[in-house]
């Protein structure tokens, strides 16, 4: 069996892919963004992790199984010349349009490229309570069991401490950053506990490390979430635009979903009201909450 993959981006969403790796046997190519290599090296023998830029030297193989996760033309053009038995994802039809296929319309009818049109796809997503992995593993004749993420190990970093902010979720979606980080991590030292902004790194296996060095993160649907997720390490995840239901919480996820979520539903534009409908308060006591649990985990061990 040899299988093809291409998810590119975002890195989170490449991060939340990797549990097909524990289903697919045989040979695994990924075509990924050349960021997002680091993550994927060395992850199990048989995966050949390949930058976009590369993509030519897997152009005269044949696939079994090709899996085209993302929504852009190119990919699909490309995806079209490469010999292969079947396909899962978005690929060219007849009319030089991208199209995807019936296993696959659970995921991609909630698109940018949903034969429904994007207001139709924005409110099937809304009303969507199907995690990512369930979505994808349905499709694909699997059964998501709640295979974890994998992920490599990451690069040595001294920082640590009990509480890990990540307040910049990027400038796609600028209303996921919430507005009332710094009178949280204040509150939190008031508590007497060690709290630490995410500092950029640069490396992807350094940033990594900073989550898992920290008893619980806090951030929005972004990246260091899904690093968490990974690690095993507690977190409160704020949605204040994007889908809460799509992320499966792996027993140690606390999810805040704003009150106006519906207002800002996939919406990529900014307006100060979506950053603060979520209370300092609900997020406060939901990290001293897996603060809680963290210890009583810590003490459970220890005894046994």
């Amino acid at each position: 069996m040899k299988t093809l993959i291409l998810k590119l981006n975002a890195t989170g969403d490449v991060v939340r892919t990797t549990p097909l790796l524990r289903c697919l046997e045989g040979e695994v190519t990924w075509i990924t963004a050349r960021n997002n290599i680091s993550l994927l090296g060395g992850l199990a023998g048989n995966l050949r992790p390949l930058c976009w830029e590369d993509r030519e030297t897997v152009r005269g193989e044949e696939y079994d199984l090709v899996i085209n996760l993302e929504d852009e033309t190119e990919l699909a053009a490309f995806v079209r010349d490469i010999r292969h038995k079947q396909i899962f994802g978005a690929y060219m039809n007849g009319t030089e349009t991208l199209s995807y296929t019936g296993d696959s319309r659970a995921w991609f009818d909630m698109s940018l490229i949903s034969s429904y049109g994007k207001q139709k796809a924005d409110a099937l997503k809304f009303q969507n309570r199907r995690t990512y992995q369930e979505l994808i593993f349905q499709g694909m004749g699997f059964h998501f069991a709640g295979e974890k993420y994998v992920l490599p190990e990451p690069l040595y970093t001294d920082l640590s401490g009990d509480v890990a902010l990540a307040p910049v979720a990027g400038a796609v979606w600028p209303m996921k950053n919430w507005a009332l980080y710094d009178e949280l991590q204040k509150q939190l030292e008031a508590e007497g506990l060690t709290v630490n902004i995410l500092p950029k790194r640069s490396s992807l296996l350094e940033h990594l490390n900073d989550v898992r060095n920290h008893r619980c993160l806090v951030s929005g649907d972004s990246l260091p979430m899904h690093f968490a997720l990974g690690t095993d390490t507690r977190c409160v995840s704020l949605f204040t635009c994007t889908s809460p239901w799509e992320i499966y919480d792996y027993g140690i996820q606390t999810k805040i979903v704003s009150p106006l979520l519906g207002d800002f539903f996939y919406q990529r534009g900014f307006n100060p009201r979506a950053t603060k409908a979520i209370s300092l308060s609900a997020v406060l006591d939901a990290t001293l909450g897996q603060l809680r649990g963290a210890s009583l985990e810590l003490a459970r061990d220890e005894i046994g």
